[in-house]
């Protein structure tokens, strides 16, 4: 998530009010950048425990102490921490998939030896499974955020202080029809984006208990707002899809440079345009709430995958990067997996994601669900078969091998291997 700071002059005096005719054109301008395929990046989200003690809560002096440090360790990726204290690197866009995993990987073994020497460590798990939400960064923005997904109920709060994910940053595509174009690669996302929930879900716990679903944090995503994580509705071309969702999409807040944001209730960005709202709106204010928008699959000019678990081990991380960056960016690839997920949409129905039936299925059963395990299996197959020709080296190829043996060839997910949480060493080991 961005900073919420307003700059040193807060908002622009001099900016001229957002008119709707320019809003939509803006969006369709900046949302899917076109062209070949080339950059690949990930986010990692990662909750920190006590090594030796992970069902502990680590105190807020402690927490702080240790993001000081990190701040201070050199980084190719951004840094940042998230409301309840978890971990956010953000790689920076690579040329191959290769430079993308070897940079994250020189980034987290810095990173993890920080936190080591404080006795912490790194935990790849969707939802935390010991403690409840609790809001370490006092600040404007999660101020707001959380009075407004507040009213909606407690996914909110779960989803700020207790979740952690793997976000695959692939480049939006070609202009033109066919595997790679931008218009098959939104929706592939859409559809292959279930199969990665199901595949990669890790999260069956919350404070203490089982919940009842492989991926406790895709539940709270579905959860989390009636309208602001939901992929756009309809059948439009992708870019008018998503212009009409931004603009249709209630405003989380309205900043102002001094004293609490405005947290208005149900005002849509639209109707903020046309006079709704507290001020008129400036080009900075759709900007800024295009990133309180968080569908499963989010258009920046490329495409974000949102919909995966954090996950366990030492290189858990890279196998969901690897996959998913394959199955996109290698033609073969990309055309086997589309005509193998295009049947998920008549599962799908009408309803968008992640609130259809196909996603609740992915979440709530993983790879025990037998339609999206036999997905997973055409993909997985056709990733390792794509990774050497992406120019993968032997310990990827062997650890995404391991992965598909371990859990897809055999219908399982990691949250099938989690063990309780009252007896679990979650910060010790493989899970790290």
């Amino acid at each position: 998530m961005p900073p919420d700071t307003l700059g040193q002059h807060g908002l622009p005096v001099d900016a001229a009010p957002l008119g709707e005719e320019e809003a939509e054109d803006l969006l369709r301008g900046i949302c899917f950048k076109t062209g070949p395929p080339r950059t690949v990046g990930v986010e990692l989200e990662w909750l920190i425990h006590d090594r030796e003690h992970p069902q502990a809560a680590v105190s807020h002096d402690r927490l702080r102490a240790s993001a000081d440090a990190v701040r201070a360790t050199p980084l190719d990726a951004a840094l940042t921490f998230e409301p309840g204290g978890q971990l956010e690197l953000s790689s920076q866009p690579a040329g191959s998939l290769m430079a993308c995993i070897d940079a994250t990987a020189a980034d987290l073994a810095s990173v993890r030896d920080t936190l080591g020497r404080a006795g912490l460590a790194l935990a790849g798990i969707g939802v935390d499974p010991w403690h409840p939400p609790r809001r370490l960064l006092q600040e404007p923005r999660y101020d707001a955020m959380e009075s407004a997904l507040d009213r909606s109920g407690p996914a909110g709060r779960a989803m700020m202080c207790t979740s952690a994910s793997v976000q695959v940053c692939l480049d939006a595509g070609e202009e033109e029809p066919g595997p790679l174009g931008y218009g098959r690669r939104w929706q592939l996302g859409h559809l292959l984006g279930a199969v990665l929930v199901a595949a990669f879900a890790n999260s069956p716990f919350q404070q203490g208990r089982r919940t009842g679903w492989r991926s406790t944090r895709q539940a709270l995503w579905a959860d989390l707002d009636p309208a602001r994580t939901l992929a756009p509705q309809g059948r439009l071309a992708p870019r008018d899809a998503w212009a009409a969702h931004v603009l249709s999409t209630p405003v989380m807040c309205v900043r102002n440079a001094d004293g609490p944001w405005d947290v208005p209730d149900g005002l849509t960005f639209r109707e903020w345009i046309r006079g709704g709202g507290p001020r008129p709106p400036l080009r900075a204010d759709l900007d800024y709430h295009l990133t309180t928008l968080f569908p499963p699959v989010r258009p920046r000019g490329h495409l974000e995958l949102r919909m995966i678990d954090a996950q366990s081990g030492a290189d858990g991380w890279l196998v969901p990067l690897a996959v998913a960056t394959a199955l996109f960016d290698d033609p073969e690839a990309a055309e086997t997996v589309y005509r193998t997920v295009k049947p998920l949409a008549e599962t799908a129905g009408l309803p968008a994601a992640p609130r259809n039936p196909l996603w609740t299925a992915a979440a709530r059963d993983g790879l025990s669900d037998p339609e999206l395990a036999a997905a997973a299996a055409v993909c997985f197959t056709a990733a390792l078969e794509a990774l050497p020709r992406m120019g993968a080296s032997d310990h990827v190829l062997r650890t995404v091998a391991a992965f598909h043996e371990r859990y897809v060839a055999r219908g399982r997910c990691p949250a099938d291997d989690l063990p309780d949480p009252a007896h679990a060493p979650y910060g010790k080991g493989p899970v790290r």
